[in-house]
């Protein structure tokens, strides 16, 4: 007997996720139908035209939002920013420094701080661990 393997798919808004893009800004094709894993790993790996506009100048997804601005996605809530921006939108909010943004990448830097002092207190945890059971 042979097995059957069906071909995976996602919706619209899982394959835009994993590209990163914002869904209502993808072609009406794209949104109306299903990927495959074949389709979202050629679109990884030869991205066309309109994938490429997107990446590049946006509107781009919250996540991507508060990567490109060193902030977290609860921060950007905080800051009111609810929405999709463009690459331009978060220039021009680099540019103008707003306070809540700057706070936030103040906390950003902390939890990212924090987060290295955990991870090498915990590697030394089980370094001593591993000396003590030798």
């Amino acid at each position: 007997m042979k097995s059957h393997q069906s071909t995976q798919t996602m919706k619209p808004a899982t394959a835009a996720k994993k590209l990163g893009v914002y869904l209502p800004a993808t072609p009406a094709e794209f949104q109306e139908g299903v990927v495959s894993r074949a389709e979202l790993n050629e679109l990884q790996a030869n991205p066309p035209e309109w994938l490429r506009a997107l990446r590049e100048s946006g509107p781009h997804p919250r996540p991507v939002v508060a990567a490109k601005l060193g902030v977290s996605i609860a921060g950007l809530a905080r800051g009111g920013v609810t929405e999709a921006l463009t690459t331009e939108q978060i220039e021009a909010l680099k540019d103008a420094r707003p306070e809540w943004l700057e706070k936030e990448r103040a906390t950003q830097a902390e939890v990212r701080k924090e987060a290295a002092r955990l991870k090498k207190r915990d590697a030394e945890k089980a370094e001593q661990s591993a000396h003590d059971a030798s």
